[in-house]
C-alpha cells in the first residue's frame, strides 16, 4: 500500500510556470503529482491568510489575493493538461473546487474589499461587511469539505493510505476561523457603540448644540448596554484582553458623555449668547448703549474668558483620552490577532 503524506488546504489547487500536458501510471503518482502542486498554493494561500490576520496594509493584502488568483490560474491550466487517472472523475472534482475557489476570490472577496472602504460609515454597513466575510468563508469551507471527502475516497478506492502533516494549513485555517469568529463577534459589540461617538464629534466639530446633546444620549446609552453585552461574551482560550479592553472603552464614553461632553456644551451655549449680547451692542449706536447693555456685555466677557480656558482645558483633556482609549482597543485587537493566529 503506497503511502503519500497530504498537507490539507483550505486552496488545494496547483500551479506551475508552463503548461505541459503529463500522463500517470498509477494512481499514487497521480496523487503525488495533485499534493506537489498543492504544496505551493498552500504556501501562497497561508500568505494571504496570514496578512489578513497580521497585516494593517490593504494594499499588501489584496496584493496577495491577486497572487493567488494568478497561482489558481496556472494550475487551473496544468490540471486541464495533464490526463487524470482512471477516467476524468476526480480530475474533475479537483478543477470544480478550484473553480470555485476562484470564483470566490474573484467575486466574493472582492466585493469584500470594496465593503470594507465603507464599513466604517454605519452599524449596518459593518454588520453586512462582517457578514459578508463569514458567509465566503463558510462557502469556502465547504468547498474544501467537500474536496477533502473526493480525495480520500480517491485514495481509498486505490488502497493509498494518507499521512497527514501536522502543521497542515487546514488546521491552521481552522484555527484562524475560530479566533476571527471571537474577533468579529466583540467588535461588532464595540462598533455598535463607536459609530455614536463618531457622530457626537461630527456634531461636536459643527459646534451643533442639538445634536451634540442628542448624539451624546445616544452615546450613553449604547455604552450602558454594551456593558450589559460584554457580561454574556465567553473568553477565547482563557484571553479577556480584547473585553477588557472594550470594557474601559465603554466606560470611557459613559465618562465622556457624563462629565465632559456638558462642559462642551455649556460654553457653546455661553458662546453663543455672547455673541448675541456683542451684535446688539455692535448695531447699537454709542451714544444710544444704555448702561445695561454696556454691564451685561462686560460681564459676558469676564464669563467667555474663564470658560475658554475650561474649554480649552477639557477639549484637550478629552482629546487625549479619546485618542489613547481608541488607541488601546485597536492595538488589544491587534496583539489578540497576532497572539492567537499562527505565524509561521
Amino acid at each position: 500500500m503506497k503511502r503519500i503524506t497530504l498537507t490539507l488546504s483550505l486552496f488545494c489547487i496547483l500551479t506551475s510556470t508552463f503548461v505541459t500536458a503529463q500522463s500517470f501510471d498509477n494512481a499514487s503518482e497521480y496523487l503525488d503529482f495533485v499534493a506537489e502542486e498543492q504544496q505551493a498554493i498552500t504556501k501562497n494561500m497561508w500568505k494571504y491568510t496570514k496578512a489578513v490576520a497580521h497585516s494593517n496594509s490593504d494594499r499588501s493584502i489584496e496584493g496577495k489575493r491577486k497572487n493567488l488568483l494568478k497561482t489558481i490560474d496556472k494550475a487551473i491550466a496544468k490540471i486541464e493538461k495533464a490526463d487524470g487517472f482512471d477516467g476524468d472523475e476526480y480530475k474533475n472534482q479537483v478543477l470544480k473546487h478550484m473553480q470555485l475557489n476562484k470564483s470566490l476570490l474573484n467575486h466574493d472577496y472582492a466585493a469584500i474589499v470594496d465593503m470594507k472602504e465603507v464599513a466604517d460609515q454605519s452599524y449596518d454597513a459593518m454588520e453586512a461587511y462582517i457578514v459578508a466575510q463569514e458567509l465566503a468563508d463558510k462557502k469556502m469551507e465547504e468547498s474544501q469539505q467537500e474536496y477533502e471527502t473526493n480525495f480520500y475516497a480517491f485514495a481509498e478506492k486505490h488502497e493509498i493510505q494518507i499521512i497527514e502533516s501536522e502543521n497542515d494549513l487546514g488546521r491552521k485555517m481552522k484555527i484562524s476561523n475560530e479566533v476571527f469568529e471571537h474577533y468579529n463577534d466583540m467588535y461588532l459589540v464595540y462598533f455598535k457603540v463607536y459609530i455614536n461617538e463618531v457622530y457626537l464629534w461630527e456634531a461636536v466639530e459643527s459646534n451643533d448644540v442639538g445634536a451634540i446633546q442628542q448624539n451624546s444620549n445616544a452615546l450613553n446609552a449604547a455604552a450602558k448596554e454594551g456593558l450589559i453585552a460584554l457580561k454574556e461574551q465567553s473568553q477565547y482560550k482563557n484571553d479577556d484582553s480584547i473585553i477588557n479592553a472594550t470594557k474601559k472603552a465603554f466606560e470611557f464614553f459613559i465618562d465622556e458623555t457624563e462629565n465632559k461632553i456638558p462642559q462642551l456644551t455649556d460654553f457653546l451655549i455661553l458662546n453663543e449668547d455672547f455673541e448675541k449680547i456683542k451684535n446688539s451692542l455692535e448695531q447699537t449706536p454709542e451714544r444710544e448703549r444704555t448702561k445695561e447693555q454696556i454691564d451685561a456685555y462686560n460681564k459676558k466677557v469676564k464669563d467667555i474668558n474663564k470658560a475658554v480656558k475650561n474649554y480649552n482645558k477639557v477639549n484637550t483633556e478629552l482629546n487625549n483620552d479619546r485618542q489613547n482609549t481608541i488607541n488601546q482597543i485597536n492595538n488589544t485587537n491587534a496583539n489578540f490577532l497576532a497572539n492567537h493566529i499562527p505565524n509561521d
